[in-house]
């Protein structure tokens, strides 16, 4: 995988990673998602979609959005593994905390070599997650299948693991982290409020145990049922 889409331009390989993302519990990727995520005008996501899809890594589903080629695929894979090596070698050797790897990553992705990635990998002894929970793809494309569930998508009674951890806001992670929902820590839904919007969580190894998470919170953590 580390040497199939040389070339790419930083904004190529954005919109590559961001399309991925919104495609991956099977969607299609609209014009509009795509423009909301990246921060730009639609006007740019319609030219750089038609670029796109000319170079073979999209392709238009009518009516609905775009949805990567299996080469669109290889190459956003390749990027998510440079970010997500990167998060976890400057969290594990550099000592940076989780919720300032996000951009420091993002600004290194783009410039570091494949064979800088893999040396990092290895140093690491080649992890499978990185700090937020999130797979690292393998160097040969391949990714952990996990379902994609939210902590605030659980009904009362519910029990879940935490997953991974939205990584790209900062204030998030630490809202998270006061909470303590770390991945691999296991919860339990109680009860839901409306006004004011929040879930009531049983969440293990914290003190007190049951915490008042808001569901802005809750919507960054990703759960496996259990």
């Amino acid at each position: 995988m580390a040497n199939e889409t040389p070339g790419l331009s930083r904004s190529v390989e954005d919109y590559l990673k961001v399309i991925y993302s919104l495609c991956e519990p099977g969607e299609v990727a609209s014009t509009s998602s795509i423009a909301d995520t990246l921060e730009v005008q639609p006007a740019s996501v319609t030219g750089m979609v038609k670029r796109l899809a000319e170079s073979g890594y999209l392709e238009h589903v009518p009516y609905r959005g775009v949805q990567l080629t299996e080469a669109g695929t290889r190459a956003a894979l390749r990027i998510l593994r440079r970010h997500r090596v990167l998060e976890s070698y400057l969290t594990e050797r550099l000592g940076y905390r989780w919720e300032d790897v996000h951009q420091e990553a993002e600004r290194l992705e783009h410039a570091a070599s494949d064979e800088l990635i893999e040396r990092m990998a290895t140093a690491l002894e080649n992890p499978s997650h990185d700090p937020h929970g999130a797979p690292i793809p393998t160097p040969s494309g391949e990714i952990e299948a996990t379902d994609s569930y939210t902590l605030a998508e659980l009904a009362p009674g519910e029990r879940a693991q935490v997953r991974a951890v939205r990584d790209d806001d900062s204030a998030g992670l630490l809202a998270v982290e006061a909470a303590g929902l770390l991945p691999g820590t296991g919860v339990r839904v109680i009860r839901r409020t409306r006004t004011p919007a929040i879930l009531q969580v049983e969440v293990e190894g914290t003190d007190p145990s049951v915490l008042e998470v808001a569901l802005e919170v809750a919507r960054r953590v990703y759960v496996l049922r259990v």
